[in-house]
């Protein structure tokens, strides 16, 4: 399935309340969201025909498009439904959903004021993000030349499509480098996340993670968080250096496409798939399958 782009599967696509086709579910041209990036999206995974926190990411999506000055004209509630019954339209039981909200062709120049926004919902069979052998010994990341842009620079609290151009880049990057991902500073020039995921180090049994005051704060960072405080280990948010990460004792990654995902290196530095990695992860999955 992976090998078929994604305009010629088959399949519901939910758009502005109706359902339509896949292969139909299309848009003009001369769209604000494609031109001028007013766009603001979700990643949900469904484990066995539930969506994980499923409102938390809708709420999400309507503070991101607010953000952006956008209002979405369907309540959370609405979004929800809807993506239970793209589910069950699709026959998908696991599966990544993609809500997403754009201005759209009503006008056309910097300002969107003017534009109807839109909104849709798509879904598609998704396994594990990197495979189980990767998972066992680790992705390897590569540090970026790109950074985390500054708050007052970029809305970095909404999940704008705007915004993971850089990742897509610094993702190039570390392809062509032969690497599995990158590892992206911020504009200070303290450790950030990856191309887009949240990232945490394990340094003597405790748990440390970024401060997300220019990057998003993950609902899957939330969940592990409090997963990591419900088995007793401590956590702390704080402004990482890039010689703390390296004396780091186990990396690992969070996102709702990543889940858990060890990290074994970064740049030259190796790191052990260690046990609280291991027994985060074990939560986690536990968590998503409840």
């Amino acid at each position: 399935m992976g090998a078929i782009p994604f305009d010629q599967r088959d399949g519901f696509i939910w758009y502005n309340g109706e359902f339509l086709p896949a292969r139909e579910a299309k848009f003009h041209f001369l769209t604000h969201g494609l031109h001028y990036a007013s766009c603001v999206f979700e990643g949900i995974r469904a484990y066995n025909g539930k969506p994980f926190k499923l409102t938390e990411h809708n709420q999400r999506l309507h503070r991101s498009a607010e953000i952006l000055d956008m209002k979405v004209p369907y309540d959370v509630a609405t979004i929800d439904a809807a993506c239970l019954e793209v589910l069950r339209k699709n026959n998908m039981s696991s599966a990544y959903l993609r809500p997403a909200a754009w201005r759209g062709p009503e006008m056309m120049g910097i300002a969107g004021t003017g534009a109807k926004v839109h909104v849709a919902i798509a879904a598609w069979e998704w396994g594990k993000y990197y495979s189980p052998d990767l998972l066992e010994k680790g992705i390897s990341l590569v540090t970026s030349k790109w950074a985390k842009p500054a708050p007052n620079t970029a809305p970095t609290e909404s999940k704008a499509a705007g915004l993971y151009m850089i990742g897509t880049l610094a993702r190039h990057e570390a392809d062509a480098a032969g690497y599995n991902d990158a590892l992206m500073l911020d504009y200070r020039g303290y450790v950030a996340e990856s191309s887009g995921a949240n990232l945490f180090m394990v340094k003597e049994g405790k748990l440390y993670t970024p401060i997300p005051d220019c990057f998003l704060n993950g609902i899957t960072r939330q969940t592990v968080m409090a997963l990591a405080k419900e088995a007793g280990i401590k956590v702390e948010e704080k402004h990482i250096t890039v010689d703390e990460l390296n004396a780091a004792d186990e990396v690992f990654l969070t996102g709702t496409a990543a889940e858990i995902t060890p990290v074994g290196k970064i740049n030259s530095q190796a790191y052990t798939v260690g046990p609280v990695t291991k027994q985060l992860h074990k939560m986690y999955e536990a968590a998503v399958n409840a």
